[in-house]
């Protein structure tokens, strides 16, 4: 059987990839060996969400008096709930499979092995193919801490499908995924300790405003132990886990344990050694601006890149990747990939930091307003407010963006926008923003 396109991985970045390949007319081959959506649609991205939108109407209806509105006895039904993210999962996993059907991708559901560049085995089929794109995704890492094979644990695998609600819950791990973790279970009243080894929760975004983020959860009840390293684990029942700082060592018990200490790209199993690609000095496959790696017609996007290890980082170099195969000029820019936490209140940032601009050695200028000056961000938001920070270069343009309080997830594209545009303050400001909006903050922090 022979393929204009062939892939392997379902992923965001495989059935991206797929379905722009079928619409084009090329013909094409994708590989899974487990669920089409992949990580994020099936274990991920998607089903945390579905979680914690339910966890966020919870909140606001115990909160509901804020807003004069009365909502006596609120529960919750965590096993409805449960389902309910099965529901959404499964009704999207359709959903890819149809628009893949629908532009006449082959879907073979296997375990794909790359014999060469051309040439892939599935069971006993053979195919061969002109242009193969790898996007095999990424796992959980399982950090070598003492007694972590004797002591049961939860990764977000388990946490998702987990059907009662422990007393008290550790989480080893403070960034996005520990932390949405931590949202959800804080909201539905179990006690939650997250524990970290660095001096801040999510590393890699804005430090002031994760330190924000986590002071509205220590208020909340959520205990944050920083620059903490896990040095063993033991129990049964009881899981303990014991830990060292500046202060010495000590133990936390737990009913259950998290584990969220961050994802690797999948690298073997697939026959990918026999392809002798040029690697990073990280060990990640190496690729240039077109996706297109040290062997020509072969391609890799999402996680295997070892750049990004997110959904929509990989979406666009899938893009990016048919288009060259196409013959279509485009090129991978991650100058501006939103990232973003979606706790409550949410946390979005796009472009530089001010810890990354420090490194590099770049000066830049700081507006920065709470996020109160936006009407409609007061009228939906009572009591509570967050920040809107914008850093500029020496001449204005915009290098970075970061929004704490809800919606900061829908409105950080408009970040992205004057990001990758490469706008100016007075450019971006311009611009005629509906009112009333949340997104308003940034004509106001400008």
């Amino acid at each position: 059987m022979k393929y204009d396109v062939a892939i392997i991985g379902g992923g965001p970045a495989g059935y991206t990839a797929a379905e722009a390949a079928g619409k084009a007319g090329l013909s094409t081959v994708i590989f899974e060996k487990q669920n089409l959506g992949g990580v994020c649609l099936n274990e991920g991205c998607i089903p945390t969400k579905t979680l914690l939108y339910s966890a966020k109407i919870y909140d606001s209806a115990r909160n509901a008096s804020k807003y004069a509105v009365s909502a006596s006895e609120v529960s919750f039904d965590l096993p409805k709930i449960i389902a309910r993210k099965s529901k959404v999962v499964r009704k999207l996993v359709l959903g890819v499979k149809s628009k893949l059907t629908a532009n006449n991708v082959t879907i073979v559901s296997g375990e794909a092995f790359i014999i060469d560049k051309n040439t892939i085995r599935c069971g006993e089929e053979t195919y061969t193919c002109k242009n193969l794109i790898i996007c095999t995704g990424s796992e959980t890492t399982i950090p070598p801490i003492e007694g972590v094979d004797k002591v049961p644990y939860w990764t977000h695998r388990e946490a998702l499908d987990n059907k009662e609600l422990p007393s008290s819950l550790v989480i080893v791990g403070g960034g996005v995924i520990g932390m949405e973790f931590a949202s959800f279970f804080n909201s539905l009243g179990v006690e939650v300790t997250v524990v970290e080894m660095l001096d801040e929760i999510l590393g890699g975004m804005d430090k002031e405003l994760s330190a924000l983020l986590r002071a509205e959860y220590s208020k909340r009840g959520v205990t944050f132990l920083l620059n903490a390293q896990v040095v063993s684990f033991s129990g049964d029942e009881e899981v303990r886990v014991n830990y060292k700082n500046a202060e010495g060592e000590g133990e936390l018990k737990a009913a259950k344990l998290l584990l969220s200490v961050g994802r690797r790209p999948v690298t073997k199993g697939f026959g990918l050694e026999n392809l002798n690609l040029q690697l990073t000095e990280k060990g990640r496959v190496k690729v240039d601006e077109y996706m297109q790696t040290s062997v020509s017609g072969v391609y890799v996007c999402g996680d295997l890149t070892g750049f990004s290890l997110l959904a929509h980082t990989a979406v666009s170099e899938a893009e990016v990747a048919v288009h060259n195969i196409l013959g279509k000029e485009d090129r991978m820019s991650y100058r501006a990939i939103p990232g973003v936490v979606y706790s409550n209140p949410e946390l979005a940032g796009v472009g530089e930091t001010e810890e990354s601009l420090q490194a590099k050695g770049i000066s830049y200028i700081v507006k920065k307003l709470p996020m109160a000056y936006s009407g409609r961000f007061v009228a939906e938001n009572e009591g509570v407010n967050g920040v809107c920070k914008i850093l500029l270069g020496e001449d204005e343009t915009v290098l970075g963006v970061h929004v704490l309080g809800n919606p900061a997830s829908e409105i950080i594209t408009l970040a992205g926008i004057a990001i990758e545009m490469n706008l100016k303050a007075a450019a971006w400001k311009k611009m005629v923003y509906p009112h009333p909006t949340v997104g308003e903050i940034f004509k106001e922090t400008l």
